[in-house]
């Protein structure tokens, strides 16, 4: 009996994350909607990539980033923060209005114009990870010896 448990739950986790997945669309589409965001440039795609960025983090029940998820994400990227750093990161994007950063605070964050230290990590992350796996950007440089 056991066993079929942890299927359970393996299932339970893989339709949890469906879910989560399921509901930062739908706030995608109220962003997409929002005529405050009509100038961003390539908004889908921003968003498409906010939802999956947001997804990598180890999101708590509710589909939010809490404490533990934040400090789990910076280890990941090897800028491990304290407790208080983490706290002050938190604060920092949702205004002290809570202590889980939901998607559309993260979404405000990474769209608006200030400089969150989260942001900053995740936006330093990215160009880092420059990632040669990944088709798009600009063409492999080629060296001197390459050329005609």
């Amino acid at each position: 009996m056991p066993s079929n448990q942890n299927v359970q739950g393996g299932k339970a986790f893989g339709l949890l994350k469906e879910q989560q997945r399921q509901k930062l669309e739908e706030i995608n589409k109220e962003y997409l909607e929002d005529q405050k965001y009509r100038d961003e440039e390539d908004l889908a795609e921003k968003l498409e990539s906010l939802k999956n960025k947001y997804a990598e983090f180890d999101l708590n029940d509710q589909g939010e980033i809490d404490m533990m998820g934040l400090k789990r994400m910076m280890e990941k990227l090897g800028v491990p923060k304290t407790h208080l750093e983490l706290k002050k990161m938190i604060v920092e994007v949702t205004g002290g209005s809570s202590n889980t950063i939901n998607y559309r605070d993260f979404v405000k964050m990474m769209l608006g114009k200030r400089s969150a230290v989260l942001k900053l990590v995740l936006l330093f992350e990215d160009k880092a990870n420059g990632s040669p796996c990944k088709p798009e950007g600009p063409p492999p440089k080629r060296d001197i010896a390459s050329l005609p």
